[in-house]
């Protein structure tokens, strides 16, 4: 191995206590391949055997919490017969050492009636997003939304039960725990919504919910994760300074990470200009030294994941550099990392065990991830 990697290979010990091998993490990333009821496939175990090896940590793609939260293709963690399935994905992720965390999620205004079998997708508030397609979601319920802050602790519960190392709570990617922060999505005038302050209590809630059911069913130490995008395109959107207002209460959680998804590891931000640093490296000088930081980000090469890390963040998230190379990791370590593929060859689909599904979503998406021409 070349040596100006090696800090890639040091182990890490998060705050709960889980130590993990080296600080390359596999991104979450959707393979909408599960079945309809959320039971996983055997694409997806293939899918995931095939990457697992020699990754610090694995997050998985997201479970709903609830079945009026889902997508075409997502995991489900919404109810106790799925957690047979489940533990056996953190089984297979797990073979060879990886540690295994399960991302869980609601899809809210993100959902469709299609998908959900006629049911109306719910949100914080009446507010569509602005795609096309988007549908007028249902507004919640006081009700309704203390069930679904229950329905993460139960998720929780269940991959504790599974087996799992972990939980990632998906605030992030505009899904449902993002649209009760946005002022956009949520135009509630409740606990729940109305002001800053407001807006930050379901995510407090899901946090606190989820803490609640590894102090009760973990018996060994659970990382509790959360992801983040820190600003959003529409008006009103989420700001930096409305992240950075979020953070300083996450910080205070006992969290083993937070996880900033962003487009580009080195993406500054996208409404002021002016700051002139990368996101990543705002949040790792604002909270970094309290919680760590996992960055993500069009990360290719172990250059590339170097240099991630010289901002002072611990853990670097590679996401769909490793559906092009599987062997990103060992080929690091056997000093061959000018053999890293960079763009899928579509004749070597078998060997990249990439579900049928998922390869339809690739190929739908022109530059998403490179694809060799023929």
């Amino acid at each position: 191995m070349n040596p100006k990697y090696s800090n890639l290979f040091e182990p890490f010990t998060f705050p709960s206590g889980v130590t993990i091998d080296n600080r390359i993490v596999m991104a979450p990333m959707t393979t909408n391949s599960a079945f309809e009821n959320g039971m996983i496939t055997t694409d997806e175990h293939n899918y995931y055997k095939r990457r697992a090896t020699g990754i610090g940590v694995v997050i998985t793609s997201c479970a709903q919490v609830m079945e009026n939260g889902k997508f075409a293709g997502s995991f489900s963690a919404a109810s106790d017969n799925r957690i047979e399935s489940l533990s056996k994905l953190a089984k297979t992720i797990q073979h060879t050492g990886s540690k295994a965390i399960l991302q869980i999620f609601h899809a809210g205004r993100m959902g469709t009636s299609t998908t959900l079998r006629g049911e109306q997708p719910v949100s914080a508030s009446a507010i569509p997003a602005l795609r096309e397609t988007a549908e007028v979601p249902r507004a919640l319920s006081d009700e309704q939304v203390h069930d679904l802050v229950k329905a993460f602790g139960q998720a929780t519960r269940r991959a504790i039960q599974a087996g799992f190392d972990g939980v990632e709570l998906h605030g992030a990617n505009t899904y449902l725990i993002q649209q009760f922060f946005s002022p956009h999505s949520n135009r509630r005038e409740d606990h729940w919504g109305g002001t800053l302050e407001k807006r930050m209590n379901f995510p407090l809630a899901v946090v606190e919910a989820a803490k609640e059911a590894i102090q009760t069913y973990a018996d060994k130490p659970f990382i509790l994760g959360y992801r983040i995008s820190p600003e959003e395109m529409e008006e009103p959107g989420i700001t930096l300074e409305d992240t950075f207002q979020l953070l300083t209460k996450l910080k205070d959680q006992n969290l083993d990470y937070i996880h900033v998804s962003v487009g580009s590891m080195m993406q500054q931000s996208t409404r002021e200009k002016a700051l002139g640093k990368p996101v990543i490296q705002l949040i790792q000088e604002k909270i970094g030294l309290e919680v760590p930081i996992i960055g993500v980000g069009l990360i290719q090469t172990p250059s590339d994941a170097v240099e991630a890390l010289e901002l002072g963040i611990p853990l670097v998230a590679i996401g769909r550099e490793l559906i092009v190379e599987p062997d990103w990791i060992k080929k690091v370590k056997e000093g061959k990392e000018q053999a890293i593929r960079v763009e899928i060859d579509p004749q070597n689909r078998t060997d990249l065990m990439i579900p049928d599904e998922m390869w339809e979503y690739i190929s739908s998406k022109p530059g998403w991830i490179p694809i060799a021409k023929k």
